[in-house]
């Protein structure tokens, strides 16, 4: 599984951040970062919550 954030769209809302502290950050520049390269299945929920709910539409899931 692989997040992708399009940096283009995304404005640092933090709603993937509030949903899994673990595997989002927004940074100082207020744009998301990514803390895992690799994404464990079990995570695959919160993942799909994530890109879900996030209003900009930045994130995606492939996988």
């Amino acid at each position: 599984m692989r997040i992708n954030v399009d940096y283009d769209r995304c404005t640092g809302h933090g709603i993937c951040e509030s949903l899994a502290a673990d595997l989002f950050e927004v940074g100082g520049d207020g744009m998301v970062h990514l803390l895992s390269a690799g994404l464990p299945e079990d995570r695959r929920a919160v993942v799909e919550s994530a890109v879900a709910e996030c209003p900009t539409q930045a994130l995606s899931l492939d996988g």
